[in-house]
This record gives structure tokens, sequence and C-alpha cells, in this order.
């Protein structure tokens, strides 16, 4: 197989080609590289796809060398990685690896990553393009880039070659205004093309299909509009609850960390307008439009679109699971929501009435995230003129975990004389018809970063757009200064008031 033969090289923007370069991972002890970076890294080693000149320097404050980093990387390896580790593989890629410590201000252990990187750099034959991901907390992010751009470290964005590209996790600042410091900073010291906001939803190979599946294929765009579609159902379930990360969570909630972070780009990836070419900022502006149109959610209206609660204690898979305000690290009468379900509209020609209702929370009875895309019923004559038993209407249904693919409801008949109407479905699942385990996330993102693609990231713009109605939203709540939240029990799939939003309007939450 060629590089351009290959599915992992084509991205979204085009047929782009990952460029040899040296990937600096400040924080590169830490967990996200341990479970996520490295893991990727080997994966994309063994499908050939990356350059076959490249480098990964970790830099991190823990007192490692290069040979106790190698080790570090295979043991997280041989835990996460999707696909086993054999060491004729692993031998040619551990000898790309590389670890220098130093504090992410300090001014020397900066200046000798730099010498560092020169040296490896001359030794490999690379020619000075950087990857710099900054596997670090958020308070840390503007640290770094000031660290990078101070030494020298970042390349001119206009002379083209050798490139610095900076991959920032999201997310970005934890209301507007925060936001907004944060980019002013990163832009003190970075082009807005070196910026790379990683939201790993989008990278998993359902949420990509989106355009593939939309504008790929003539059966169904022309039905992509309030004509035809009645409601969008997105659901991100968490089955866990808060754990090891409640001192995190209690200061995000399930609105920061979930909807702003990941929902909206799944939302905006449904409802943008067919896109006039496969630039990348050409999508990035019709996914912006959509967050633009999004109606705004005011003190008025919030409680007839919004719910909150906190999960109660309850069982999973039958264990205990204690109630949110019982875990480690939360405040005995913390008012952080656990679940948040929303119905949000969209006021533009194609979408103007279309509800689309978002849930997502913890301590959930499953672990999943679906669209699903539910089309309006037919008319209440042939087939569908029994009032009391109405068909069931077509749900168009896509999987983004665990088992990513798409399914179609469609009615059929029962064989036999009689005319009985049956619900089947159309299913399509990755892994059954292409066999092999799709590629990670972190994958695909990493891939892209290296040939430059940045379709499937975030720019500044659009970061700022979902903060901007999510606003009105912390706001209105902090001005009611609850003093309790519903609950619902664990293992459950969300409070009494969530059902009622969405049957006040005849419709029901789907069965995942």
């Amino acid at each position: 197989m060629t590089e351009t033969d290959n599915p992992l090289i084509a991205g979204l923007g085009g047929d782009l080609i990952p460029q040899p370069c040296t990937v600096v991972i400040f924080g590169g002890a830490g967990d996200l590289t341990r479970r996520k970076l490295l893991p990727a890294l080997y994966n994309l080693a063994l499908d050939g796809v990356l350059p076959a000149q490249f480098a990964v320097v970790a830099y991190a404050l823990d007192s490692l060398d290069d040979g106790a980093f190698r080790e570090f990387a295979r043991k997280g390896i041989e835990k996460y990685s999707r696909r086993p580790l054999e060491q004729e593989d692993w031998a040619p890629f551990a000898e790309r690896l590389y670890y220098q410590q130093g504090s992410f201000d300090d001014d020397d252990a900066i200046a000798a990553l730099k010498a560092r990187l020169h040296g490896i750099e001359a030794e490999l034959g690379l020619n000075g393009n950087r990857m710099f991901y900054f596997a670090v907390p958020p308070t840390f992010i503007t640290t770094c880039a000031r660290a990078i751009s101070e030494s020298g470290l970042v390349a001119d964005p206009e002379l083209g070659t050798p490139w610095t590209r900076v991959v920032i996790e999201k997310p970005i600042g934890r209301d507007l205004q925060s936001a907004r410091a944060i980019n002013d900073d990163l832009q003190a010291h970075l082009a807005e093309s070196q910026i790379y906001r990683i939201d790993h939803y989008l990278g998993k190979e359902t949420v990509q299909n989106i355009l593939v599946m939309r504008f790929g294929n003539a059966i169904f765009e022309p039905l992509w509009n309030a004509k035809h579609i009645d409601h969008v159902q997105i659901t991100v379930s968490e089955a866990e609850g808060v754990g090891t990360r409640a001192g995190y969570y209690e200061t995000a909630g399930a609105l920061r960390d979930m909807v702003q972070n990941h929902i909206l780009q799944l939302l905006s990836l449904v409802a943008m307008e067919p896109p006039w070419s496969m630039d990348p900022d050409v999508i990035r502006d019709a996914r912006l439009d959509v967050l633009r149109a999004l109606r705004p959610i005011t003190p008025e209206n919030i409680d007839a679109n919004v719910v909150r609660a906190q999960y109660a204690s309850g069982f999973y898979q039958g264990t205990d699971v204690p109630g949110y305000r019982r875990e480690n690290g939360v405040a005995a009468d913390s008012t952080v929501e656990t679940y948040v379900a929303l119905r949000v509209f969209l006021d533009n020609w194609r979408w103007a009435g279309v509800p689309f209702y978002i849930r997502t929370g913890k301590a959930l009875p499953k672990r999943a995230s679906e669209i699903a895309v539910h089309f309006k019923s037919v008319p209440h004559v042939l087939f569908n003129t029994d009032e009391q038993h109405p068909l069931e209407p077509n749900v168009l249904a896509l999987r983004i975990q665990p088992d990513e693919g798409l399914s179609l409801r469609i009615a059929s008949k029962l064989p036999g004389p009689r005319v009985r109407i049956y619900p089947v479905k159309m299913d399509f699942r990755y892994g059954n018809t292409f066999g092999d385990q799709a590629p990670e996330a972190y994958e695909r993102l990493l891939l892209d970063v290296m040939a430059g693609d940045a379709t499937l990231f975030m720019r500044r713009d659009a970061v700022e757009a979902s903060w901007a109605w999510i606003q009105p939203i912390l706001d209105a709540w902090q001005s009611k200064k609850a003093r309790w939240l519903p609950e619902y029990p664990a293992g459950t799939w969300g409070p009494i008031e969530s059902e009622r939003m969405i049957t006040d309007h005849d419709r029901d939450w789907r069965v995942l």
C-alpha cells in the first residue's frame, strides 16, 4: 500500500501528506501522553503513515532519561494501544523517543530543550518542522506558549517551512471571558494558523462520516431540512460517576465539560450547510454559521428548555454507587450538575421550528454516544390510519461510541396474508464491514496536524461563539443560587424533569 492509498492519509481537507517533524510533548510524562498520545503515535507507525523521519521529545518535570521514558512509553502502549506491542515494531519506534527534563517557566530549562531539539534534528536529518503538544492543565497553556515563543522555538508562519504547530487540549477557558483571555494570550505568541485546538470527539470515525454521509449520498441531503425532519436527538451518556475527576468536575459540570466542549460541535456537523469546497476554513466557516444561528436561551425561557440534575445513590451492574455529593472531593452542598438536557433551536431556513434535544450525564445506564435524526411521520392514511397504534417514524441513528456505525429504521410488512407493519433496522457497523479496528481519534487528529489539515480543529471564533451561547445559561444558574438540584438514581436515564421536557411536546427520548 502506498501513502496515497492509505485511508488514514487523506484528511477531510484533501489528500494532504504528513510531513517529517519533531513532536514535542509538554507534560510528556503525564497520563494523556501515556494513555493516548504515545499509543496513537505507535499505531500510526505500525500503519506506515508516520513520516519516515520523525522524533518524539517529551518535556516534563519528572526525573527521567531517554531509557526511563522509553520504558514509560512501552508500558503505556502495552496497556492502552489498540494493537499489541511487538518487539520487531517497537524497537525502531523506541529509538525515536527522547526525554528532556525541565519546567515550563524556567528560561534555562527551555534553552536546554532548544539545544536538545537542534541536536536530535541534526542527527536524524529533520528540517525543523515541530508539533508542540500542550498536554498540560489549562492554567499552563499560556505559560507554555510564552516559553516557546520567547525562546525562539516558534517559526515565522509567513515563511512556510519550517513550520510550528501547537496543539491545545480543550476546554479553552471556563466561560466567555476566560476563553477570550486565553485566546488573546495565545495570539500574542502564535499566529491563529499555528494553533490547533483539539477536540477528540471530532476525530471519531462516525463523526467524520457525517459529512460523507450527508454530502456523498444523493438520498439524504434533499431530506435534511425542516420539511422532512421532526427533531434530532444527541445523547452522550457515561456510565461512570466522577471518580477521581471530582476536583476538576466541581469547577466544570456537564454543561461546560460536554455541551460546550463536544456536543455543540456534533450539532454543527449535523446541521451545517453544504460547504462549497473541502478547504478546512470553508468547512469551519459552515460550522461557525450553525453556532451563530443558535437561538439564545434567556432567563425567561431557561426553565422550559434546560434541565440540570445530579446523580443520587444507586446501582450500576450490581455495584452500589454513592450520590454525587458523597463522592470524595465533592462539596457536601455542591450544586454542580452531573446531567444536563436542553431543547435547542436554530433560527435559519433549513431548521426553522425543528428542535434539537441534547442530553448528557454521568452515572447513566451505559456508555454511549449517538445522534438520532427523527423524520416526520407519514400521513394518517393507507398504512397509518390507526391513531391508537401509529406507525413508528423513520429514524437515522449515527452511533459514535462504543459500536461505531449507523442504522436506519424503516417500516416493513411482516410475512403473511395480512398487512401487518413492523419497524425493522438496516444496520451498518464499521467493524463488521471493514474488519480492522478503526483508528483511534487521536491517531486521526495527530496525523492531520502533521499534514497541516485544520478541518477538525476549533478556530478562535468558533470557541468564543460556543461560549457566547452557553454564557447566558451559566449566568442564569448563577443568579438563581439554587441550594439543591433535581436528582436521578445512579444507573437510570436522568431526572423526571428531563422526561417532561420532551414528552410535553409529544416526543420521547430514544432508548439506547
